[in-house]
């Protein structure tokens, strides 16, 4: 499926999901003349979530519980692993997953209301594990901020994860947090080449932008990990050493990568990116790609589906590792635990007697 980019979106096309409930034709043009199609407007919508955490038993996870305030996210990343869970809603994991934004209006309440069981046991949150928590939604919505507060006034332990620098907003709230030892934040940056990153996040704030929230996060306390997610062979592979560095030096205490991940209907959005924006090497991205994944796009066991194998994979894992050795980051001795023991379960609300 080869198509024109489209400006301001990672992925311009609409193929239908695997789950479509409704087929469409794509064998004329893929982008009618209407300019709705043609640059398609964000819409947001919301939607009244019956439970707010999600759990997880991945043994490659480090956590086992989350939070997605947002359901498809604007940044519009090519790579998003995320993009086939717009399946679900019988909407494209294309451009639908980037305009199509479900909110869920009730987080807040929710979490509350999960909190107040009498058998809640609390374990470290990860907030924005599918979609970001920080996409340009946030600023209006204030969804996550919200969130945020309740984990401060009941002193419940919390993770962030995020390539959005509105996270600058909520400074004041994270600091107040990492000083009690119950947050820490990963922000997401693949990649400092600024084309690149137009064309592979193109609604995402520029690399030195990202760097600079590192910078203040720390310098407020709170622990921060960079995460170079993904590391895509022949596109971005050669930024390893470049991006540990410019992370020790923004402030990180710790460094991790994951590999370009292709689940589901993802395989053929990528390859069609690859063709639109990188046509003279986007059969050598894939053999790599493939050389990692056991002759595969994508191999999804666990243990394997984040690191590859291999031996091209294997070289990735050691150059990181060698650049976070060079540049301090990783020590055993700046890890954080988050603590648990804080706690502080919400009351139930107090009924007023007529006498």
């Amino acid at each position: 499926m080869r198509s024109e980019p489209v400006k301001g979106r990672g992925i311009g096309t609409r193929p239908d999901g695997r789950f479509a409930s409704r087929r469409v034709d794509t064998t004329g043009s893929d982008r009618p003349d209407d300019a709705e199609e043609i640059a398609p407007e964000t819409r947001l919508i919301a939607t009244t979530a019956r439970g707010i955490i999600s759990r997880n038993s991945s043994p490659d996870i480090p956590f086992d519980a989350s939070i997605n305030p947002y359901q498809g996210c604007e940044h519009g990343c090519a790579y998003c692993y995320a993009r086939p869970s717009h399946s679900y809603l019988d909407l494209s994991p294309g451009v639908d997953f980037e305009t199509q934004i479900y909110f869920k209006a009730n987080a807040a309440e929710r979490l509350l209301a999960t909190w107040k069981k009498p058998g809640y046991v609390p374990e470290p949150i990860t907030i924005g594990a599918n979609t970001d928590p920080y996409q340009p939604a946030e600023k209006r919505l204030k969804i996550t901020r919200a969130l945020l507060e309740l984990f401060l006034e009941h002193r419940h332990p919390v993770s962030l994860i995020t390539k959005g620098t509105l996270i600058d907003r909520d400074l004041d709230v994270l600091a107040e947090l990492s000083d009690r030892h119950l947050c820490s934040v990963a922000v997401s940056i693949p990649t400092a080449n600024n084309v690149l990153k137009r064309r592979l996040e193109p609604r995402v704030p520029a690399a030195t932008a990202r760097f600079r929230v590192v910078e203040r996060l720390t310098k407020a306390g709170v622990p921060v990990t960079v995460m170079m997610a993904p590391i895509i062979p022949a596109l971005n592979d050669n930024e390893i050493e470049a991006i540990v560095k410019r992370a020790a030096d923004s402030g990180a205490s710790a460094a991790a990568w994951i590999l370009l991940r292709l689940p589901h209907e993802l395989k053929s959005l990528f390859a069609d990116w690859l063709d639109q924006h990188y046509p003279e090497r986007a059969s050598h991205v894939m053999s790599l790609v493939r050389q990692a994944s056991g002759g595969r796009d994508y191999d999804n066991r666990f243990g394997v589906r984040q690191r590859g194998t291999g031996e091209y994979a294997g070289m990735i894992g050691q150059r990181f590792r060698a650049a976070c050795s060079r540049y301090g980051l990783n020590r055993p001795d700046a890890r954080q635990n988050l603590d648990c023991t804080q706690f502080v379960r919400p009351a139930e609300k107090q009924i007023s007697l007529p006498f």
